[in-house]
């Protein structure tokens, strides 16, 4: 069955594993209701999650992508069953009893270690959201709500992909063939970011964004049922209940960094902006007015042409296998671990593609299994993520449930007799997928609830961004970059131009991102908005971000990130800051240090979500860093290496 588990050698055994996970929950309510309380509570509550996830969390992985439909049918249906029962629980009123008897003893909470107080504050916060507290009629609105929120969010995300049509007479011929032809319609399912042609991308930005009245329908309900539930169960925002235990903690923080972020960066994006509109101006004289749509052509124009960073001149360097060497080499020095391919059952897999690596410490001994799903195939969803499978736990008998990941990649497949050759955005993300691996392979608490890389959102990209700062620096890809043919090694200067080209633009890029978290928190603070949230859009784009609104076009409906990183958008900045932090400090010196990776794994990956995120930066860095350090660490990363500047002039 697949991932062993016998039941799943067909879609129909989705049912059966369900129904078992579900028999083993009533029973552990049951047991959880009747417990005095103590130690023993919050295991109780952690088997009850565990049963529940380890369907949940398979389902969701089979559910986008396994092959076969009626894999993914029963999976989907698996999911949204396991769903509706962790709502019911949240508001089980007798259950929530028995952990609130826990948190009110002072004199077995002070007896219990840090992790098991955190876990048992963590599921009581699980309640507290789903508004336990209130009376029946307001615990039944705040369910009501949470299946509405849910419907919302599928709805919406359907919508950001949809595709817009348009009558192909209203294009200009010679630009028609850039799109798909339906009959008398044109179909625009993209920007465009990369096509030369100034026009196909303006038309691609303008009917791609074009405003859908039923999207903006759909986002608006969504916005204010957020704010209604937050409300309910004592928030003043969405965003305040869903910063609760992040590294930021509140939205205050969240608009101090991005306020101080967005002043540093202002000269610099200006200046990039002028290089872009210089460039424009070369290359169209007729219309050199900058606009949306020519901010990711032109920065990459500006890279080639500055750096010649041709992607076909790398490839032959990082082969799979090479990178894949390069990675277990890496971790092999920092923290003591190999990768080991090994052999799969029968049904195991789901495309005969995959592979499964063991991950072994050399006096620990087998941490867990990572399958490998690198491979594009039809129907395959084009993104690249880590999914937990199983989280890791201390069972009732002692021994430990060892970590189950997928990491998926949309690997070109390798045409016969060569192997798989990474381009160097392939081979970065490939080191970021890793990251988060790592973090669940060495996560090892005590309690899945909080394992591997189950920590607040904020801090969870830590781990996979600190990876892409040794898959950039030459010491590192200078002990597996080889090409596949003669087994030269990649020269240093062209590891060093990859990196400076990196930085061409880049504080128009980073200021890009900053709009769209300041944009993410403004919808999910004060409700009612002041004004449609195409209004905020258009004034936010124009103070934020600096190039101009373009009439009747509504960029937030395709703002997918609105579903899963509601009010917290501004992550993906403040991990990079923590990572910035930690690289420059504790391995840019030497980045094959073992007392450094040692100290990493014991401050910052070790405890999951087990301990909070800002003691563990504390831990790793040896200070408290403050809004300005962080700002500090993701604006000086923007300067230019002076060595290589000298050398390439």
């Amino acid at each position: 069955g697949l991932f062993g588990v016998p039941e799943l050698s067909c879609p129909e055994g989705f049912q059966e594993a369900q129904d078992r996970a579900l028999q083993e929950s009533e029973q552990l309510v049951q047991k959880a209701c009747s417990t005095p309380p103590g130690p023993e509570t919050v295991m109780i509550f952690d088997q009850l999650s565990d049963s529940l996830c380890r369907v949940a969390d398979l389902a969701d992985f089979v559910k986008v992508a396994h092959p076969d439909f009626a894999f993914r049918e029963a999976a989907e249906e698996a999911c949204r069953n396991i769903g509706t029962v962790v709502e019911k629980l949240n508001t089980d009123v007798e259950l929530c009893q028995s952990l609130r008897r826990l948190l009110a003893d002072e004199t077995v909470m002070s007896s219990l270690d840090p992790e098991t107080r955190r876990v048992a504050e963590l599921f009581m916060f699980d309640f507290e959201i789903s508004g336990i507290h209130l009376d029946e009629e307001k615990r039944k609105k705040a369910v009501d709500l949470n299946v509405r929120i849910l419907d919302l969010c599928n709805e919406f995300l359907i919508g950001t992909h949809i595709p817009n049509k348009i009558d192909k007479n209203v294009l200009p011929e010679h630009i028609r063939y850039n799109f798909t032809a339906e009959g008398n319609y044109l179909q625009v399912a993209g920007l465009h970011a990369d096509c030369p042609d100034d026009l196909v991308r303006e038309a691609a930005y303008k009917i791609f964004l074009h405003s859908n009245a039923q999207q903006l329908a759909r986002l608006e309900e969504l916005l204010a049922s957020r704010n209604s539930l937050a409300q309910l169960v004592g928030y003043d925002t969405f965003a305040h209940r869903a910063l609760q235990g992040t590294m930021a903690k509140n939205p205050e923080t969240v608009r101090q960094f991005l306020e101080k972020l967005s002043e540093q960066l202002s000269k610099r994006t200006q200046k990039d902006f002028q290089m872009m509109t210089k460039m424009k101006m070369k290359l169209n004289p007729h219309n050199s007015m900058l606009m949306p749509w020519d901010h990711p052509y032109y920065s990459g124009v500006l890279r080639a042409e500055r750096y010649n960073i041709d992607p076909g001149l790398y490839c032959p360097f990082f082969s799979l296998g090479a990178c894949m060497e390069g990675l277990n080499s890496l971790f092999s020095q920092l923290l003591g671990i190999s990768l080991y391919a090994e052999q799969t059952k029968r049904g195991e897999i789901w495309s005969e593609d995959v592979r499964k690596l063991a991950v072994v410490h050399e006096t620990e001994g087998l941490l867990g299994y990572i399958y490998c799903d690198f491979f594009q195939r039809p129907d395959k969803p084009h993104q690249d993520c880590h999914f937990t499978v199983r989280g890791g736990r201390l069972k009732e008998n002692g021994e430990y449930q060892l970590p189950v990941v997928v990491l998926m990649l949309s690997l070109p497949n390798s045409a016969r007799g060569t192997p798989t050759l990474l381009s160097p955005g392939m081979m970065e993300n490939l080191f970021h997928e890793m990251g988060h691996a790592m973090h669940s392979m060495l996560g090892r608490t005590r309690y899945q609830h909080v394992t591997g890389t189950r920590c607040p959102t904020d801090f969870a990209e830590v781990p996979s961004i600190l990876m892409e700062y040794f898959a950039n620096d030459y010491r590192v890809v200078n002990q597996f970059a080889r090409h596949y043919k003669t087994g030269q090694p990649l020269p240093k200067n062209m590891v060093s131009r990859l990196c400076e080209s990196k930085k061409v633009c880049a504080a128009a890029d980073m200021q890009l991102q900053v709009f769209y978290a300041v944009l993410d928190q403004i919808y999910h603070g004060k409700h009612p908005l002041k004004k449609s949230t195409t209004e905020i859009l258009k004034e936010t784009q124009e103070k934020v971000y600096g190039l101009p609104y373009v009439p009747n076009t509504a960029w937030q409906l395709r703002f997918s990130h609105l579903v899963g990183y509601g009010a917290k958008y501004y992550s993906y900045l403040m991990s990079r800051a923590v990572a910035s932090m930690v690289w420059k400090q504790c391995f840019a010196q030497n980045p094959f240090d073992r007392a450094m990776g040692e100290r990493y794994r014991r401050e910052m990956l070790a405890h999951g979500g087990g301990k909070e995120p800002m003691l563990m930066v504390q831990g790793m860095l040896q200070k408290s860093p403050s809004v300005e350090d962080f700002v500090d660490a993701l604006v000086s990363d923007l300067d230019h290496d002076f060595e290589t500047f000298i050398m390439d002039s």
